[in-house]
């Protein structure tokens, strides 16, 4: 069993789950407790907050794999992840935007993603053909490329379009802005001297862009790879890096109000005088809680916390449904690499047995302590 990898990883994963998983249900089951009671309608939140404890297992796993779905059009959290990433940093309107290759325009793709013009001067115009844009993704505001294209540049300016050399209906010379072809509107133009960049600019609906002011002598125009940057997908919850977290997550979601509701009771047990007279003696309210109200709440803390490690333990419907298969390896706990070995392929009765009784052996001491936390109460 201590030479199979996956049991190791398993056993890992496991020790994981006991240490994080009962502490911060603990510790979230109290805070709600005392904060609930302090509220109108407590009643009503204590029923909400443990409506999850009706919801099965395996439901509750169908909803957190979808919640966790990498795709933000599928997946709700990332898709909060992706709206708010978009807010802040924007995002690119040409992933998929690229130079026609072996092609007319002189284009030069840099090993950051962006592309590169031949060497031009003051008094030029300049016209960079993109391909790989579909017509249908291309923006609202999107005007013909062919009137800027007719536009000389000013004296002592360099002007230019950017515009997708793609005619509908295939006709059109490669290269050069034909009349139905539309420019690139909102795509970043730098003016790059010696390595450093001495101007930049956005462009307009049809695509144009002008550079003015600039200093005699030859310049090179980059498209900064920002313009072709892939749509920011979110984060991968069901990774291999985060696929427990996630888990554990669920099961707090579930559990949270199973731990409420019990210290929530005690805590309608405490003396009242006790805490009435802690605070007459000028105690604050994190005081009375820290030294009055969590030492009193003692034993049924304890009795939750052992009540959710001997769970936690054997916890099962959760990793197996909402880990994907290709990570089903990296989440495993105990309990599911018990069935996996001996049902579930593995065809390793053994293993699986010998699993069963290491299970066994651990959670028989978090039964004892809890039995003769019982006793101790009753005498």
């Amino acid at each position: 069993m201590f030479r199979d990898p996956a049991t190791l990883k398993a056993i890992r994963n496991t020790v994981i789950w006991v240490v994080v998983a009962p502490a911060l249900l603990t510790g979230l089951g109290l805070i709600l407790a005392v904060l609930v009671e302090k509220v109108r309608w407590a009643t009503a939140f204590k029923l909400l907050l443990f409506m999850p404890m009706a919801v099965s297992f395996l439901a509750a796993g169908i909803i957190f794999r979808l919640a966790y779905d990498q795709d933000p059009g599928k997946g709700v959290l990332n898709a909060a992840a992706v709206s708010v990433h978009d807010a802040f940093s924007g995002t690119s309107s040409y992933p998929t935007a690229r130079a026609r290759t072996g092609g007319p325009g002189g284009l030069t793709r840099g090993s950051d993603g962006s592309y590169t013009t031949e060497a031009v001067r003051p008094g030029s115009a300049v016209a960079i053909p993109m391909v790989g844009v579909l017509p249908k993704d291309l923006p609202k505001n999107a005007a013909p490329a062919y009137p800027a294209s007719t536009r000389g540049p000013a004296s002592g300016e360099v002007s230019g379009v950017v515009y997708l050399d793609f005619t509908p209906g295939g006709a059109g010379t490669p290269g050069k802005v034909d009349r139905r072809e539309s420019g690139l509107p909102g795509m970043k133009v730098e003016a790059v001297s010696g390595g450093t960049t001495v101007a930049s600019a956005k462009t307009a609906a049809d695509g144009s862009f002008h550079f003015s002011g600039l200093h005699t002598g030859s310049f090179v125009l980059r498209l900064p790879a920002s313009n072709f940057a892939p749509p920011y997908q979110g984060i991968s919850w069901l990774g291999p890096t985060l696929v427990t977290p996630a888990i554990i997550g669920a099961y707090l979601w579930i559990w949270t109000g199973f731990a409420m509701v019990l210290i929530g009771a005690g805590l309608s047990t405490l003396p009242r005088d006790t805490l009435e007279a802690a605070r007459m003696d000028g105690a604050n309210e994190w005081q009375v809680f820290r030294r009055i109200t969590v030492p009193l709440l003692a034993p049924v803390l304890t009795v939750v916390f052992v009540t959710l490690v001997i769970n936690v333990l054997k916890v099962f419907d959760l990793v197996y449904i909402i880990a994907p298969g290709p990570v089903q390896e990296d989440a495993t706990v105990l309990a599911t690499q018990m069935w996996l070995v001996s049902f579930g392929g593995g065809n390793n009765q053994g293993l699986g047995s010998a699993l069963g009784v290491l299970l066994l052996v651990l959670v028989i001491p978090a039964m004892v302590f809890n039995v003769r936390r019982f006793k101790e109460s009753q005498r």
